[in-house]
């Protein structure tokens, strides 16, 4: 195991927890670390401080160190590769001598409404608020006092990389979380129109000069430096001089993950955000404000629908009948609560019962809401049992979702011939899967991978840069990762469909109570 080129690191950042995955070179797991953390609302932004971004990778992989050690009984010295990923999007801002000018603003920020408006009608082509070039344009629009300091742009996996190489680069599918691609790179239209429209509002900067460069999956992007090893494992035996692939978003280590970056192939990604991918046989007709046009790592076109909101609700409703289970006396394991409710909610009602629920702890763009407040309401002759209320919170994990890919189905006439869900909300078997099947009437597939997620991608992205044997990124992982794979699909059933249906409905007319609650 400590022979280079035998092992494979992939660390992914996402919103609460910090993983860190090293495969083998069968791609199978053999060590894991991981660091829980939470972001912040502070002065109007969601946020990680640099400290939390610094400790908890830290912390990750020490946590990844010691498990090695304990299954091995030998340090962690030499790696065959390593690759960085975090959630996409957002801001960090800094000036020449690489001090961050402005507290990281997340994905999960919804402040950038008028510049996501106006991008988007200068390009032709949808900018999403969470986007880095809305977060800068922004900026310029409220003249925000940073933005004459700023020298470099970019992401959270773009920016630790550049702490382990010294290299301001970052993978093609991260990078269309910032600015439109073409080609391979930032279109250079769009970048032409963006100067000469920031000019206009006092912005002289040049934008090409502030952007990270492009990189495709497979590219040498650097090696580990001394700096770099020793931020990264200060108190261990991390040897400087290991291959780093081109940092990923968290878009595109689940599409790695899940084997989906072939045309009419999707994954959905569900964690505390949740995110579909479906990579497209052709461009879109329309332009619209719920779909993203992002890239697979190696640059295909995908249609992506990002939701703000997840699992965190849910979580906080496990949480309080862990609480009540505690006060009863009967104290249970975590997962065997949410195996628990999972499992009872199917012996609930297909549409819930008349019980309806939003799982909005921030805004979400695609329903139109501005400021997300948790909220159920239930009509007055409803079934309020415990499985339709679970039912119900299970249900809103993915309702915003679907109004997403009903644009993509009924107005695109977009095929897919099934998704791959992997994440959190997967863990118990067959009940998620089920449901989602049920809302998208599309087969759902889970991996035995399911859970490893992120950061089990991106060990892929990293092994196939130094294994690809010419081979595409499609071609490298349908038959050398994922040739016997063990997965179960469970198809659409009808009377699902109707029920989620039937709750939609009642999603979907309460959202103006949604919206009002936020706005109180």
């Amino acid at each position: 195991m400590t022979i280079k080129g035998k092992t494979y690191l992939g660390i992914e950042l996402g919103s609460t927890r910090i993983k860190a995955t090293l495969i083998d070179d069968t791609f199978t797991p053999v060590a894991s670390g991981s660091h829980e953390w939470e972001n912040r609302l502070e002065n109007g932004y969601w946020t990680y401080s640099l400290d939390d971004i610094h400790n908890g990778i830290k912390a990750c992989y020490a946590d990844l160190r010691k498990d090695y050690a304990e299954k091995f009984g030998a340090q962690l010295t030499d790696i065959g590769s390593i690759g960085i990923s975090a959630m996409m999007h957002g801001y960090m801002a800094f000036d020449s001598s690489d001090k961050l000018l402005v507290p990281f603003r997340t994905w999960r920020n919804t402040t950038t409404e008028k510049a996501a408006s106006e991008l988007t009608k200068l390009f032709g082509f949808n900018i999403p608020q969470r986007w880095s070039v809305s977060h800068l344009y922004q900026a310029i629009l409220d003249n925000e006092p940073h933005i004459g300091e700023i020298a470099h742009i970019t992401t959270l996996a773009a920016y630790i990389h550049y702490l382990l190489t010294g290299r301001r680069v970052i993978g093609v599918g991260d990078a269309s979380g910032m600015f439109p691609i073409s080609g391979g790179s930032y279109d250079g239209t769009m970048l032409t129109k963006f100067n000469e429209t920031a000019s206009s509002r006092g912005f002289r900067q040049d934008i090409r000069a502030l952007l990270p460069e492009v990189l495709s999956a497979g590219e040498n992007a650097g090696t580990l430096t001394e700096a770099g090893a020793k931020f990264l494992d200060p108190d261990g035996t991390l040897r400087a001089g290991i291959p780093v692939c081109p940092p990923e978003g968290d878009a595109g280590t689940g599409m790695a993950a899940t084997n989906a970056v072939l045309p009419k192939t999707g994954n959905i990604s569900a964690g505390t955000s949740i995110f579909s991918m479906l990579v497209l046989e052709k461009p879109l007709n329309g332009v619209y404000p719920e779909i993203d046009i992002v890239t697979t790592p190696d640059d295909a076109p995908v249609a992506m629908v990002h939701c703000n909101n997840c699992c965190s609700e849910l979580d906080a409703w496990v949480k309080l009948f862990d609480e009540f289970a505690k006060l009863s006396g009967h104290e249970m394991k975590r997962s065997e609560i949410y195996d628990l409710l999972y499992n009872n909610s199917l012996s609930g009602d297909a549409d819930c019962g008349g019980v309806a629920s939003y799982n909005y702890l921030s805004g979400e763009p695609v329903t139109g809401v501005e400021s997300g407040r948790p909220m159920y309401f239930r009509e007055p002759d409803s079934s309020m049992t415990l499985a339709n209320f679970f039912r119900s919170q299970i249900y809103s994990s993915f309702a915003a979702l679907r109004s997403g890919m009903d644009i993509l189905f009924d107005k695109e006439h977009v095929s897919a011939e099934q998704f791959t869900g992997h994440g959190g909300l997967f863990k118990t078997k067959g009940v998620a899967q089920q449901y989602l099947a049920d809302a998208l009437n599309t087969p759902v597939s889970v991996m035995k991978t399911a859970g490893e997620g992120g950061s089990w991608g991106m060990a892929l992205l990293a092994a196939y840069m130094v294994c690809a044997d010419g081979k595409s990124l499609a071609e490298w992982l349908d038959t050398k990762v994922f040739t016997d794979m063990e997965k179960s699909t469970l198809e659409p059933a009808e009377t699902g469909s109707r029920g989620f249906a039937k709750f939609m409905e009642r999603y979907n007319a309460g959202l103006a109570a949604e919206k009002m609650l936020g706005d109180a």
